[in-house]
């Protein structure tokens, strides 16, 4: 997808876990810091992705 679009994904994942991570329900909160790592993840491939010229 390439550098900016990991990103973007990446944000998007990051910010809808945070928001997640406010609900009342213990569930939405694990699922919430599952979803923000897994923008991390996708935040640190887009850096990496654009360290190499998108040619991952």
């Amino acid at each position: 997808m390439g550098e900016l679009g990991e990103k973007i994904k990446g944000n998007t994942n990051e910010a809808i876990g945070k928001a997640k991570q406010q609900s009342g329900n213990p569930e939405t909160r694990n699922e919430g810091r599952k979803q923000e790592a897994k923008g991390e993840g996708q935040q640190l491939k887009g850096e990496v992705e654009g360290a190499l010229g998108n040619d991952v």
